[in-house]
């Protein structure tokens, strides 16, 4: 019974995915400051040169 309690990686699988998860958040956290003020002027200078019209 224990041998196949050890043998079991049934859960493994479930731990590397919320370890996949978990890591593409840190990322997106760390991106997301650069991505933001990207967009910020983006959005200024469209809105800016729609004004102009």
């Amino acid at each position: 019974m224990f041998a196949r309690f050890f043998k079991d990686e049934s859960g493994a699988t479930a731990i590397e995915y919320g370890l996949i998860a978990a890591a593409t958040g840190l990322a997106l956290v760390a991106v997301m400051p650069a991505i933001d003020t990207n967009l910020r002027s983006t959005f200024t200078a469209v809105g800016n040169g729609m004004a102009g019209q």
